[in-house]
């Protein structure tokens, strides 16, 4: 095999895996207040809006450290360790203690920003100027068709159902579990490329000296470095800008992967389609997100005026279906009890009900190494952090 088909391989690999692990974990996050609030009528008590404040406040503290850590174990072995706590936490729901669902939401905070670093080190490690573009569309299309899959089982094996029951929930989150497994194991797929090439490297004689002496340097030496980089990254003026933008999209991070399916999942007017509609909203949630990013995609390569139109668009398109989703749901929703609310939105026509986010969070800064994919997740996971709180 090329090199370049090497690193188109593993790009690949990583994007499936993606796709399987977070086919389980989103659809986990869609269903899990849902799930947790038909529990609260046993002898578990807890929160999936906690669980949530805990996950991305420890993954925006954890993002200080993952660089180091990434450093010292690798990207491949972070990734497939990081797959494993997500495995956990969705075991969890199997036979849920409050004790277990709370220490797993913190574990796996600590996971989440490790995989992320790790994934944005292996996607430029087998990415140069010329592929960047490349990979990382073919790792987001695979990543984004997540929400698809999982969503569809939970529409056709919640439909007619008012309650979750304990079968109803083994059934989907042992499923989930499996899933989540398998695209762990791919991980071990993704092989070592070839060091030419790579982007961000000089192919000089100096900078390949540089990469002999930094390969002979101790480990803690090497987290030490990562950990100074990470900290200068977060100072730069351009991180500092795109803190706004990512603190809102942390915001709608909370929302659409949290809050809008328990919403619709207590709505009584619903009928008996309430918990289904809660896998076809992330049906949606996921086809928007596909057709959001290709088409502002094809919007900034093609427009002359540059990126701030398609920023101004986005901003527009997500205003938009914010307000119509604000007169389409319950104000009490969010935090109804197990027996849902029988309450009014502003509009009651079923033909609103299912008005999603039409445009995903934006991408991810790809060209990068480790320190650097660590600052963003940072300052976009304080906020989902704030909100569930």
């Amino acid at each position: 095999m090329s090199p370049e088909s090497k690193k188109l391989f593993n790009i690949i690999i990583l994007g499936i895996a993606f796709m399987f692990m977070f086919t389980a974990f989103q659809t986990c996050g869609n269903v899990a207040q849902t799930v947790i609030r038909s529990l609260n009528s046993t002898d578990f008590h807890g929160s999936g809006y906690t669980s949530m404040a805990i996950i991305y406040g420890v993954f925006s503290a954890s993002n200080l450290i993952t660089p180091s850590v990434v450093a010292i174990v690798g990207p491949q072995l972070s990734m497939f360790a990081s797959g494993l706590f997500y495995s956990m936490y969705i075991a969890v729901f199997i036979q849920p203690f409050p004790w277990s669902f709370y220490t797993a939401s913190v574990f796996i905070g600590i996971a989440a920003a490790v995989l992320w670093t790790a994934q944005g080190n292996c996607l430029t490690i087998n990415s140069d100027e010329h592929t960047i573009g490349r990979n990382s569309g073919i790792f987001w299309a695979l990543l984004q068709s997540s929400l698809f899959f999982g969503n569809l089982y939970i529409y056709f094996a919640w439909q007619g159902k008012t309650q979750i029951s304990e079968s109803d929930r083994r059934t989907v989150f042992i499923a989930l579990t499996v899933i989540s497994l398998v695209g762990t194991v791919l991980f071990f797929l993704i092989r070592k490329p070839d060091s030419e090439n790579v982007l961000g490297e000089d192919e000089s004689s100096d900078d390949q000296d540089l990469e002999v002496n930094e390969s002979a340097q101790n480990n803690m030496t090497k987290a030490v470095d990562a950990f100074k980089k990470s900290l200068k990254l977060c100072v730069t003026k351009e991180m500092l800008l795109l803190s706004i933008t990512t603190a809102y999209t942390g915001l709608e991070l909370t929302f659409f992967s949290g809050v809008y399916g328990t919403c619709i999942g207590a709505v009584n007017k619903f009928g008996t389609e309430e918990k289904s509609l809660i896998g076809l909203s992330g049906i949606f949630i996921g086809i928007g997100e596909i057709l959001g990013g290709s088409l502002f995609g094809l919007l900034s390569k093609n427009n002359r005026f540059g990126r701030n139109p398609v920023v101004l668009l986005g901003i527009l398109v997500h205003f938009t279906a914010f307000y119509l989703i604000f007169l389409n749901m319950p104000a009490d929703a969010p935090i109804a009890p197990v027996e849902g609310t029988d309450s009014s939105a502003y509009i009651k026509s079923r033909s609103c009900r299912l008005l999603q986010l039409p445009a995903g969070p934006g991408g991810q800064l790809l060209q990068h190494p480790a320190a650097q994919h660590s600052g963003l997740p940072l300052l976009r996971g304080q906020r989902p952090g704030l909100c569930g709180l």
